[in-house]
């Protein structure tokens, strides 16, 4: 390639996507599927993830599974494993790490790693150290990748876009017109329907229009966020590469759909119940409180009825949160209702050192309940996650959260290792045969 690297590259930001991740997965895992439709989801009963084959037939991600058998019976269905697609995600993330140490987990199927500056280290220039990762991510997990190399987050991105399956797309400076001018302003990563409804008004229909209008112009009609896409769009590294692990949430949240939908008032409440004893283990992982929770029900027409409540002192132990949650839970729950999911979020989360005392001893109480929760989590953590949990969740602990084949489970649990169950399973990465 004839560009000289300095000036097209100033920074190189590689991009990692994985083609149709959950379903490559399953693929890699059981190669007798290499080349059929496949697709992952029957727990949710809609699809989750698909192979390039099951997109041609016809099948779009979310389709209902009833539609999908009607249509293409020949479609191989399959409940999603996360477990087995966690291990291939970190074994994708170690993969990259070999290069370098500089690599940002932005999803379980994507990351960002920064390249800038190795090409002496490794002795090959940027396009061989790319082409190198893609052969080993390919060779050794058994699926494609599609990579994008840029001088920033927002045009390496665009590159894993510009062909998958399996593409591998470097956009030097100089060439980044020609991929600006035939990109729709929505398909930009970080520019959502509202404002691409919004730029579209101003007559900037493609992400060039965008990088063109001056820098006054942008600043003085958008945002921060959207200021510095500009500037990534025209060259300039302002995103950087974050390779620090995680360690704090801004909120926690957890939900749960389950069929068939239920018209149970204390069914419900139990599923609630679970989610906010699931939310609060996070939390305490986290040494973390909460001081704003938020609950909500999901009917079965997808409507959502919920209520945002101020706890009278942060906590992270579930007692407290449930009895804030039920004297106002009859003002949400409807008889009479079907519904198909409840979900929980913590907010205006805090170090859960941070101590306040209060006139009537509620916070002694809890912090009584903190020390009880610090031996259940011990145990939890020896003989499985939910080896100890409250008398109002004991419905959706004793019940499957899916009826029919959308219970049927991932095949990795039909052979536990010996010292797992259910409920606490070991880490080992896969080592499957991929070929």
């Amino acid at each position: 390639m004839a560009w000289n690297a300095p000036r097209s590259f100033p920074r190189a930001i590689l991009h990692i996507d994985g083609d149709s991740f959950f379903a490559s997965c399953e693929v890699a895992k059981n190669p007798q599927l290499r080349g059929k439709p496949v697709i992952t989801g029957q727990e949710r009963g809609i699809v989750s993830s698909m192979t390039y084959e099951a997109r041609a037939l016809g099948v779009r991600r979310a389709m209902s599974l009833h539609e999908i058998k009607r249509k293409f019976p020949e479609v191989i269905i399959l409940p999603s494993d996360y477990e087995t697609y966690s291990i291939f995600s970190h074994r994708m993330y170690e993969i990259v790490r070999r290069y370098t140490p500089v690599v940002e987990e932005y999803s379980i199927d994507e990351c960002f790693a920064d390249l800038t500056g190795l090409r002496r280290t490794l002795r090959m220039p940027y396009p061989r150290i790319v082409a190198s990762i893609k052969r080993d991510l390919e060779q050794e997990l058994g699926m494609t990748f599609s990579i994008g190399l840029s001088a920033t987050k927002v045009l390496a991105k665009l590159g894993s876009k510009w062909q998958k399956p399996a593409g591998l797309t470097l956009i030097p400076l100089s060439d980044t017109r020609k991929y600006l001018e035939t990109t729709p302003i929505g398909k930009i990563w970080g520019i959502g329907p509202n404002t691409s409804a919004y730029l579209q008004k101003f007559g900037i229909q493609t992400a060039y229009d965008f990088t063109i209008r001056s820098e006054a112009w942008v600043s003085e009609k958008l945002s921060k966020p959207g200021y510095e896409l500009w500037k990534e769009l025209n060259g300039e590294s302002v995103l950087a590469v974050d390779g620090e692990s995680r360690e704090t949430y801004q909120s926690i949240s957890k939900t749960k759909t389950f069929t068939p939908p239920s018209r149970s008032r204390t069914a419900i409440f139990s599923q609630l119940s679970k989610n906010i004893e699931n939310a609060c283990l996070k939390a305490r992982r986290w040494n973390l409180s909460s001081s704003h929770i938020f609950f909500f029900l999901k009917t079965q027409e997808f409507k959502y009825h919920g209520c945002e409540i101020k706890l009278p002192h942060p906590t992270n132990v579930p007692q407290d949160m449930l009895r804030a949650v039920k004297d106002h839970y009859l003002s949400v729950f409807r008889s009479g209702v079907e519904y198909r999911a409840t979900g929980i979020t913590l907010m205006h989360l805090q170090d859960a050192d941070t101590r306040q005392l209060d006139l009537f001893g509620a916070v002694r109480k809890s912090e009584g309940l903190q020390h009880v929760f610090t031996s259940v989590d011990a145990l939890c953590e020896r003989f499985g996650k939910h080896a100890i949990f409250l008398g109002s969740s004991f419905y959706a602990m004793t019940h499957a959260g899916h009826s029919g084949t959308r219970g049927e489970h991932a095949e990795r649990t039909d052979a536990l290792f010996r010292g797992e169950n259910m409920r606490q399973r070991i880490g080992i990465p896969y080592l499957g045969e991929v070929a």
